[in-house]
């Protein structure tokens, strides 16, 4: 066992780069969570008149009710960063085997490894969250509208419920890849690196049903948004299925029509590294357009939450509705849209670059195929950034066309309720998510270009 250990920490150290983003994102996330659950202790140490303790008292409960449902869409990332590190890793688990190892070895080793990572990022996450907590104390206070002053806090409790969420998504993915890694023949360990994710895309009556079906559920879902509001939010987890689902098909349909437009332009096609440019962008997504589709649904409910949670916290701090009770009411609601809606635009930006780096460790052949054919490094340098370019504004885009009609109902609950400046709150979060979506761009794209230009 002392042996097992000890390569799993040397395979941490070793594949640092790998776990990089991996690494960071679950730190980010552990902070998150543990400052989302220990909003209430912050508030406690701040001076509140009783009205508002009343109001912090009834909203912790529900503050950690709602916290559940961020430990799922944190499984969600680290089941899809755990997909990506096994597939870069699984020749190195293949070798394992050809040594000696048995598959409960090779198991034990894989599960010690995520361990090892969990408990890091754990710590860091939480370790940041106390560092944090003055800042976040002042967000948590200005939601709420109560004085605030800078301190330090440690919530023990918080920290207790973030580690056993965290114990029990690290649990769950552990024993899932080391079921992956085990039940798989040595051959395609071997070969997994390499072997392209490729679908089927269909014909031309398959692409007809999938217009027809695209079109069906976005109009039902948009429709409902603006015409039957109250059904939407009855109905909120299906219609975000029907989303996701319709914006698949969209995307694989859009794509193909780009690149045969593409390719009938020949003289343009065949400058360059177009051609391969496109046949790359085809491929991926092809065989990702779910996931896409999901970045691109979490990237507008997180523009409506954060929105939503703004307008709701603090656009409703007119005399009226205070001396109302109306606006102290609404706090803990327009705390967990903001939380939730960086949760998602977290977890949908950690999505779009870890699928780039899955992407660079399978083109990293490819680009070393066309240095020996004599092509220019910074040709194949330009076409890693495009490739960036287009999966970080495709999804993007997308989502700023479901939020043309998401917004519609969250402006018609805002008004309703009498918030003021809603426009200014909405510019603020557009522009908020651009420019996170940029940073984490530039950085993806430079990453990927070390990857996949590393043989080149």
């Amino acid at each position: 066992m002392g042996l097992y250990l000890k390569l799993a920490f040397g395979n941490v150290r070793r594949s640092a780069r790998d776990y990089s983003v991996y690494f960071a994102t679950l730190g980010f996330a552990a902070c998150l969570l543990y400052s989302f659950v220990a909003s209430s202790d912050y508030l406690n140490r701040l001076d509140l008149s009783p009205d508002q303790t009343s109001v912090v008292a009834s909203s912790g409960d529900i503050l950690q009710a709602f916290s559940i449902f961020t430990v799922f869409v944190f499984l969600f990332l680290v089941r899809y960063a755990n997909r990506f590190l096994l597939r870069r890793r699984s020749r190195e688990f293949a070798l394992y085997k050809l040594v000696g190892m048995d598959r409960g070895a090779v198991s034990c080793v894989l599960v010690m490894e995520t361990a090892c990572v969990g408990v890091l990022a754990l710590a860091l996450g939480v370790l940041l969250g106390v560092a944090l907590s003055p800042a976040f104390g002042a967000i948590t206070a200005f939601v709420f509208d109560v004085p605030w002053r800078p301190m330090v806090a440690f919530s023990s409790q918080s920290a207790v419920w973030t580690s056993g969420c965290f114990a029990a998504v690290f649990a769950l993915n552990a024993f899932d890849g080391a079921r992956n890694i085990g039940r798989r023949p040595l051959i395609q360990l071997i070969a997994a690196e390499r072997a392209p994710e490729v679908a089927s895309t269909g014909g031309r009556l398959a692409r007809g049903v999938q217009v027809a079906v695209a079109a069906v559920l976005l109009a039902v879902v948009w429709g409902a948004c603006v015409f039957q509001p109250v059904y939407f939010i009855a109905f909120i987890i299906p219609m975000g299925f029907a989303a996701c689902f319709a914006t698949a098909l969209v995307a694989r349909i859009v794509v193909t029509g780009w690149a045969a437009r593409a390719r009938s332009r020949t003289e343009r096609y065949w400058w360059g590294l177009r051609a391969f440019t496109v046949r790359q962008v085809e491929s991926r997504v092809a065989s990702s357009s779910m996931a896409l589709a999901c970045v691109c649904v979490l990237i507008a409910v997180s523009v409506c939450m954060m929105v939503a949670g703004f307008a709701f916290s603090v656009g409703m701090r007119t005399p009226e509705l205070v001396s109302q009770g109306l606006a102290a009411s609404m706090a803990p609601i327009g705390f967990i849209g903001i939380f939730y809606g960086s949760v998602f635009l977290l977890s949908a930006v950690a999505v779009l670059s870890l699928q780039q780096l899955s992407g660079a460790a399978d083109a990293r052949h490819a680009y070393a195929s066309l240095a020996k054919l004599g092509c220019e490094r910074a040709d194949m340098a330009l076409s890693v950034r495009k490739q960036v370019l287009l999966y970080f504004a495709a999804p993007f885009a997308g989502a700023m066309v479901h939020d043309m009609f998401g917004l519609f109902l969250v402006a018609f609950l805002a008004f309703a309720l009498g918030t003021s400046g809603f426009f200014a709150i909405t510019g603020g979060v557009l522009l908020f998510t651009a420019a996170l979506l940029a940073v984490y761009g530039v950085l993806t794209s430079l990453a990927v270009e070390r990857l996949c230009l590393a043989d080149a």
